[in-house]
């Protein structure tokens, strides 16, 4: 009789879900918005339940990945009053909207929040 891994068991599946994980934790490396060098996690968690006859065994498998989260994201924000005089917030930008750049671009005017008073 052929000895084999235990994680060949399951016809492979077990192998595979291992796969499955490094084939995220690879994703996540390669993504320019996570921490490049920063540890990532696979975990194999293997659980085994015999019957009361101790014959028997219940295996499961539970393969996962701990991954890097995104970078954050920052940007600023300026409190200011709108057109109507009613407050505005709106994002910095480089530049003074409609200046030109050395590159020739025209900066455009910076986005204003959206904002909901009381309820929606």
């Amino acid at each position: 009789m052929e000895k084999v891994s235990v994680l060949a068991m399951a016809r492979g599946a077990i192998a595979e879900r291992a796969d499955y994980e490094m084939y995220k934790i690879i994703e996540n490396i390669l993504d320019p918005n996570t921490a490049a060098n920063k540890k990532r996690t696979l975990t194999i968690t293997l659980e085994i339940t015999p019957d009361f006859a101790r014959e028997n065994l219940s295996m499961r498998c539970i393969a996962k990945s701990k991954l890097e989260p995104t970078s954050p994201v920052s940007t600023s924000l300026y409190i200011t009053s709108g057109e109507s005089g009613d407050m505005a917030v709106v994002e910095l930008t480089p530049q003074i909207a409609g200046q030109m750049d050395l590159s020739g671009n025209t900066q455009p005017d910076p986005v204003q929040l959206r904002l909901v008073s009381g309820g929606i």
